[in-house]
């Protein structure tokens, strides 16, 4: 599946955030949005995870319009909740791209955040950590 796009009426794209990956099905609605199987307040029982993730339908007045069901997987809490909310500020673009790109675009929130985890090297404790060193 690609980033964004549109089978019959529903809408489907895909957001990336560290190593997590949501893909998200956005159709009109009432505003439920299941996650896994399971409601929002049920996947992210802290309240900051949940602003993350309906950020982009806040910027874009769209809080009760559609039903979005998300799969994600991979990562933590943190990295899944930017995941969910690339992928729908990526759908809600699709749907209405003249009303919503501008809003979503100033707060940055179709652009993927590329920060990863360093890797750890070999000689060393983490990425950037070393061991302790003595001279005698």
């Amino acid at each position: 599946m690609g980033i964004a796009k549109k089978i019959g009426n529903k809408y489907f794209a895909t957001g990336r955030r560290k190593t997590s990956v949501a893909r998200a099905v956005v159709v009109k609605g009432k505003g439920e949005i299941k996650v896994n199987g399971k409601t929002l307040a049920e996947f992210f029982p802290v309240g900051t995870y949940d602003m993350i993730v309906k950020q982009p339908l806040v910027v874009t007045n769209s809080m009760d319009q559609y039903d979005i069901s998300i799969n994600v997987y991979g990562g933590g809490l943190s990295g899944q909740a930017g995941a969910i909310r690339h992928a729908i500020a990526r759908a809600l673009d699709l749907i209405d791209s003249t009303n919503n790109h501008k809003p979503l675009k100033s707060l940055k929130l179709l652009t993927r955040d590329p920060r990863m985890v360093e890797r750890k090297k070999f000689g060393q404790k983490k990425a950037r950590k070393r061991f302790q060193f003595s001279k005698r």
